[in-house]
């Protein structure tokens, strides 16, 4: 027989997740029950793609590089969004907690479009926003989900495990005597640097970018300060691509002038990785990207990460990839 439902006592909290790192961490602290919305880009753990979806993308799958930096320059002046959000869908999910951030209003809904939608629902939901930009504040933002989950314990925990990570890195690469010159590429065409939390990554690491706009958006760059910088090694983190179309975009690098010229491309050191997966998701597989780029620096120290179709090199003479 059935047990008795008790009317006293309160349902599950109804959390929607317009943000691939919060789902993440919702799912981690253990309340992907609780998930009754999330994004079209929601993958990890797949579990989740089973999840009604409450947003879309405005800019055609088929865009090049170049395509898309023109689709999104001309949206945010315009003051459009990169994305939609389906309303009704999203007032059928009956949410006590949207998860949204406003760090940037190309990694996701705006957030002004979010409160106001908010505002307009049945159920008044709460509305948390997330804004790191550092590696620190990402922790954070595990602290806030589990307090506003009611899973502050789960989250202390996982914030543990992974700072302990972190401080694992950090202690085998204070041993690195020089470390190598770094330029992880967010964008290639046209060129972009790393932004917010990847210099400190590349820091971390035992490697150096001085090209890196530390805790602040990434930004385009002019290609004559990659070839000043001479970079040893070269680390594709396109954000929203896999690996797949990351290392796709090492044919237009390669159309770079003097690109050949550069030591990571003598050495063969450029690489791609999952940036959808790992470098522009805020969330505890943040840490993942740390090991994989402190592999990528100094693989005699840090063995390959167990992670398939993580990252690759690529060459920019086949534009291949040999997957790790």
């Amino acid at each position: 027989m059935n047990a008795p439902v008790n009317p006293d006592r309160p349902r599950p909290m109804r959390i929607c997740s317009l943000l691939p790192s919060a789902t993440e961490i919702v799912c981690a602290l253990g309340a992907e029950d609780q998930l009754v919305g999330v994004t079209h880009e929601c993958d990890f753990p797949p579990s989740v793609t089973s999840i009604p979806k409450l947003t879309r993308s405005n800019i055609p799958s088929n865009f090049t590089s170049a395509e898309i930096d023109v689709a999104v320059n001309a949206s945010l002046e315009s003051s459009g969004s990169l994305y939609e959000l389906d309303l009704r869908a999203l007032e059928q999910s009956q949410p006590d907690l949207i998860i949204t951030q406003r760090l940037c209003d190309v990694c996701a809904v705006a957030y002004d479009h979010v409160q106001e939608a908010a505002e307009n629902l049945s159920s008044h939901p709460r509305v948390l926003n997330l804004e790191p930009s550092s590696l620190a504040d990402i922790l954070d933002s595990i602290r806030l989900v589990g307090d506003a989950i009611g899973r502050r314990a789960s989250a202390d925990a996982l914030v543990l495990s992974l700072q302990q990570r972190i401080d694992a890195v950090r202690s085998k690469t204070q041993i690195v005597a020089r470390p190598p010159r770094v330029f992880c590429m967010e964008w290639v065409d046209p060129p972009f640097c790393g932004g917010h939390w990847m210099k400190e990554l590349v820091d971390l690491a035992g490697g150096r970018d001085d090209l890196a706009a530390d805790r602040r958006p990434s930004r385009r760059i002019d290609w004559q300060r990659v070839l000043d910088f001479s970079p040893e090694v070269i680390v594709l983190t396109c954000c929203g691509f896999d690996l797949h179309r990351c290392a796709a975009e090492a044919d237009i690098l390669a159309t770079f002038e003097r690109v050949d010229a550069l030591p990571a491309a003598k050495s063969g050191r450029i690489f791609a990785t999952d940036g959808s997966a790992y470098f522009s998701r805020p969330g505890p597989r943040i840490v993942d990207s740390l090991e994989i780029l402190a592999h990528l620096l100094h693989p005699a120290i840090f063995a390959a990460p167990d992670l398939p179709h993580a990252f690759s090199a690529v060459s920019l003479s086949r534009a291949t990839a040999k997957h790790a």
